[in-house]
C-alpha cells in the first residue's frame, strides 16, 4: 500500500489573493467550479476557508463513486487542505505569485492506494483520471476569474 499522488496546476493573471478568496469560498464559487463528475455538493458548516466542512460525491470512473466529507484546514495564507473523513484522501490547494499581477495554482491529490494487482492499476491510471477532473476544476476557476 503506497501512497498515490495526482499533481495539476495552471496559471491565472489575477492577483493570488483573489484566486485564493474564490478557491476558498465554498458557498458560493466552489460549486461554480465543479464538473459533471461531482454530485451532492454540500456545505455542512462553515463555508469560507479554514473550519468549513464539505461533502460531495465524486465520480472517479463509470463504475466508481467516491463519497467524500471534506475538512478544510488553512496552514498557511495561501493554502487550502482538505482532508476527507471517509477516505485517507488529502487535497491541497497551493496559490502563488507568477509574476507581477498573476498566478499559479497547483492541486495535489494524495490517498493510501490498495494493495496487489488493483493496486498496481490505480497507481497507473488514478491520478491520471483526477487530474483530468481537477484541470476542468482550475478551467472553469479561470472562466469564474474572466
Amino acid at each position: 500500500m503506497g501512497k498515490v499522488h495526482a499533481t495539476t496546476e495552471r496559471t491565472y493573471g489575477a492577483d493570488p489573493a483573489r484566486v485564493y478568496e474564490a478557491l476558498a469560498d465554498y458557498t458560493v464559487t466552489r460549486p461554480k467550479l465543479l464538473p459533471a463528475q461531482y454530485s451532492e455538493y454540500e456545505v455542512r458548516a462553515g463555508g469560507t476557508g479554514a473550519g468549513t466542512q464539505v461533502h460531495w460525491k465524486l465520480q472517479a470512473t463509470e463504475k466508481r463513486v467516491r463519497d467524500c466529507l471534506f475538512t478544510v484546514t488553512a496552514p498557511s495564507p495561501d493554502t487550502l487542505v482538505e482532508t476527507d473523513a471517509n477516505s485517507s484522501m488529502v487535497i491541497t490547494w497551493t496559490v502563488a505569485a507568477n509574476g507581477q499581477s498573476g498566478s499559479k495554482v497547483t492541486v495535489e491529490a494524495t490517498w493510501t492506494g490498495a494493495t496487489g494487482i488493483g493496486g498496481f492499476f490505480e497507481r497507473i491510471f488514478a491520478p491520471k483520471g483526477l487530474n483530468r477532473i481537477h484541470d476542468q476544476v482550475l478551467a472553469n476557476l479561470a472562466a469564474e476569474l474572466g
